[in-house]
């Protein structure tokens, strides 16, 4: 989205060349009551180390969608464990937008995200987990396979199954046919199961 031109003569505290301005003090602009100054600042963060945690915590409260989007933008730039771990924390938020927003976000990480989503798998609940196999689904790493075996084969809630076996429909090869005809032992008596897992043998063995 375009920034919003000032008039030439209107104070802009946020348009000051970011070399004048100290993290600090962007920091403080993140809480500003204007879209624009906090929009700003969460640009020019790009800028210093260490800021992940401020820009994550102003996420996680940030009403305006043209600041959200800067701040993963940055947040993705920045691209450190904290900014990927922070993020992933998101996933708990009540806002469904907020959510796939993040979720889109980290799919687009570079570097290694796979501790973050090694603990999002193994989170305790598993709406949170559900949102950890729609990240692999972004992501489509070369080893998303093993992954997905991976959670049909241990995971015991039937939506996460069900999601990962949805994704192993589009991205499974025959090493996932095994894991998959276990998967309708494990839950022979849940007919959506049954039907997601057959479709997707049928679809990696060209039937």
């Amino acid at each position: 989205m375009a920034f919003v031109k000032r008039k030439a003569m209107e104070p802009a505290p946020a348009d000051v060349p970011k070399q004048e301005r100290s993290c600090a003090e962007l920091t403080a602009c993140l809480e500003d009551s204007d879209p624009q100054t906090r929009r700003q600042a969460a640009r020019e963060m790009l800028h210093f180390p260490d800021v992940s945690g401020a820009l994550v915590s102003r996420l996680r409260r940030e009403q305006d969608a043209a600041v959200r989007e800067v701040i993963l933008t940055t947040l993705v730039r920045l691209a450190d464990p904290s900014a990927a771990a922070g993020m992933a924390e998101c996933l708990r938020s009540e806002d469904a937008a907020l959510r796939n927003e993040v979720i889109e976000a980290i799919g687009l990480l570079s570097g290694d995200v796979s501790a973050t989503l090694r603990t999002l798998l193994a989170d305790s609940d598993p709406d949170v987990r559900i949102f950890a196999v729609n990240i692999l689904d972004s992501r489509r790493q070369p080893d998303v396979e093993s992954w997905l075996i991976e959670v049909i084969e241990k995971d015991v809630h039937l939506n996460v199954c069900a999601t990962a076996v949805d994704l192993l429909c589009e991205v499974g090869t025959e090493a996932a046919l095994e894991p998959l005809l276990r998967l309708k032992v494990r839950f022979v008596s849940e007919v959506f199961i049954q039907f997601a897992a057959n479709r997707a043998i049928k679809r990696i063995r060209g039937v």
